[in-house]
């Protein structure tokens, strides 16, 4: 008799398979945020690193954005903030950051008075992926812009 009630009360302390199953898919999905989170965080450590002159890209970054600032007009601005649309919300204004940093960068080197829709075009397609691209091209085929002056910059 006793040795069944030692049985019993064993088999009801075991969590059931649910339970554990349960506790694994969580850990699972905690382990694989905390993951993606970390990437995001180290992209953002390797972006503060000082490179060889001094500055990190994300200081380059600011330094054109504040330097291109009065040569910013309200129908370029209107142009940039079409451009980034499509960029998922919590993203929007870094992508946004980078793309007027290089705009700015473009513009300032080309000594233009005013940033114009050329220089978004072109600013748009060096600070983005290749993969962006298509995006690109469907855009500016929506809005009747001719971008096969950009051909050769969507090659490199």
């Amino acid at each position: 008799m006793h040795s069944s009630l030692g049985t019993r009360l064993l088999s009801s302390s075991m969590p059931s398979n649910i339970f554990m199953d349960s506790v694994m898919v969580w850990a699972v999905i905690l382990l694989t945020c905390m993951v993606i989170g970390g990437y995001f965080m180290i992209r953002k450590f390797l972006k503060v690193l000082p490179k060889t002159d001094g500055r990190s890209k994300l200081d380059w970054q600011n330094h054109w954005v504040e330097a291109s600032r009065h040569l910013w007009t309200d129908e370029s601005k209107a142009f940039l903030d079409k451009l980034v649309k499509p960029v998922p919300g919590p993203f929007r204004d870094i992508a946004k950051h980078s793309i007027a940093a290089e705009i700015g960068k473009i513009a300032l080197e080309a000594r233009a008075p005013e940033v114009t829709r050329d220089h978004c075009i072109k600013g748009y397609i060096s600070a983005t992926p290749k993969r962006d691209n298509k995006f690109l091209i469907a855009f500016l085929n929506k809005n009747q812009i001719d971008y096969k002056p950009y051909e050769h910059l969507m090659q490199k």
